[in-house]
């Protein structure tokens, strides 16, 4: 077999899993399309540009996201490290400055010995060893490719994109810096609102113009991403135990916690930019204008990004992949990313981070490796690859998926508990890992040990 894997996707998970292989010795053609063919919601060509969130969510051993990036570290994931060169103050959260982050991803890659970018639009899957990483945004010819390949339990759903506004069109006098429970100090900016201002909030955003869904879609809505929107139409006090809860929010000046409170996160390291916490829309842009003017402190707020809808594309994984991310049918074709079912930045470079690895051990006639499920990523491949679950939606990584503990601990201390066994499983296996390439190493030519250093 050609000691070669192409690539299709600079994203999180394409960028990852380029990294593992290079620093395995495998030679990349990694395929991005843009910025020859964008897409509609991407502004640049650079690699890993986020168009979502700018938060890579908490760094916490608490919270499932925390737990899934100090699992990375211990594989040396490339995304974690750029993210972490790329910081901004967000509490407890790793968010990013996305043009620092995106263009330091794009210059460590470019720079990986072996790995060759290429720009052009893949329109139909390559031979050899493959590591399909195209994203949510997959282009129609290659989205049309992958369908007909796996029949029609190819899925999609539609995914908004929060605003984002300058810092200088936010009243001050209206807005107070704070963090939830103080964690994190006054990382966020907090728009409080009353009673009334949050009901006649809530009355325009049900009665907004919005987005239409065309009739040839099917919606598959995933919590994670519902438009701010449809939550309201839940029910009037939705977004109150929801993005717009105030607890653990008190104003200093007034020393009263507000009855709701929109809270806006810093988008980059000179605070001039922030974007609406959990405000993702489709409303139209002139609804948007109008609604969110409504918020105490932003009735002059400048808009550099309105939120929009895009297409999300994921494959029916427990139909068609082994828990190693390889199709059923085709042991040299990997998936990786949102493709595979996963909501998150992190959980899509994790995929990636696991592609890489494998396609590694695949060409070195390695038999590729799943982590144990008592880790976040390893229940995480679980769920996504169940060949027993008949209903798939996408999913964020959480201690739901992990198996339970013995005895009887709860809350925080039993998520910290189920972390640290995580932790240690996943040092045993990355130690497992290092034994097996040694001993590969110790077996192989001398020109073949070379070529794979």
């Amino acid at each position: 077999m050609e000691k070669i894997v192409r690539i299709v996707g600079g994203g999180l998970a394409g960028s990852e899993a380029a990294y593992q292989l290079a620093r395995r010795g495998v030679r990349v053609e990694l395929f991005e399309m843009r910025p020859r063919r964008m897409t509609e919601a991407h502004a640049s060509g650079d690699l890993g540009e986020l168009v979502c969130s700018n938060s890579l969510r908490s760094n916490s051993l608490s919270a499932p996201a925390g737990l899934l990036k100090e699992e990375m570290r211990k594989l040396d994931s490339l995304i974690v490290r750029m993210a972490e060169v790329a910081r901004v103050p967000a509490g407890s959260a790793l968010a990013v400055d996305r043009e620092i982050f995106a263009r330091a991803l794009t210059a460590a890659v470019e720079a990986l010995p072996g790995v060759t970018v290429i720009r052009r639009e893949v329109q139909e899957i390559p031979s050899g060893m493959v590591i399909l990483a195209s994203g949510p945004l997959t282009s129609p010819a290659l989205a049309q490719e992958v369908a007909s390949l796996l029949g029609q339990e190819y899925l999609y759903f539609y995914d908004a994109i929060s605003p984002i506004v300058t810092a200088e069109s936010i009243d001050m006098d209206i807005a107070f810096r704070a963090s939830r429970y103080d964690r994190g100090g006054d990382d966020y900016l907090n728009l409080p609102l009353t009673r009334q201002e949050y009901y006649a909030f809530v009355d325009a955003l049900v009665k907004a113009d919005r987005v239409p869904t065309h009739s040839f879609e099917r919606f598959v809505p995933f919590e994670g991403c519902m438009p701010i929107e449809e939550m309201a139409d839940r029910g009037k006090e939705t977004l109150a135990f929801g993005p717009m809860r105030a607890v653990g929010l008190v104003d200093q000046r007034t020393g009263r916690r507000p009855y709701a409170v929109v809270q806006l996160r810093q988008e980059n390291r000179e605070r001039t930019l922030y974007n609406l916490v959990g405000f993702q829309t489709k409303m139209t842009y002139p609804e948007q204008r109008r609604v969110f003017a409504m918020i105490p402190g932003l009735a002059r707020a400048e808009f550099i990004r309105l939120g929009s809808l895009h297409r999300n594309t994921f494959i029916h994984s427990p139909l068609h992949l082994l828990p190693t991310l390889q199709w059923r049918q085709r042991g040299t074709l990997f998936f990786a990313g949102q493709m595979t079912g996963v909501e998150g930045y992190i959980e899509s470079a994790a995929t990636g981070l696991l592609a890489g690895v494998n396609a590694a051990r695949l060409l070195s006639d390695q038999p590729p490796r799943v982590p144990p499920e008592s880790t976040a990523l390893g229940a995480l491949l679980r769920y996504i690859t169940d060949s027993q679950r008949k209903k798939f939606q996408p999913m964020n990584v959480n201690f739901g998926l992990l198996p339970p503990l013995s005895g009887d601990l709860r809350g925080k201390a039993k998520k910290e508990a189920m972390s640290q066994r995580a932790l240690a499983d996943m040092a045993a296996w990355v130690q497992e890992l290092d034994r097996d390439r040694t001993e590969f190493l110790n077996s192989s030519s001398p020109l073949d040990a070379a070529a794979q250093r």
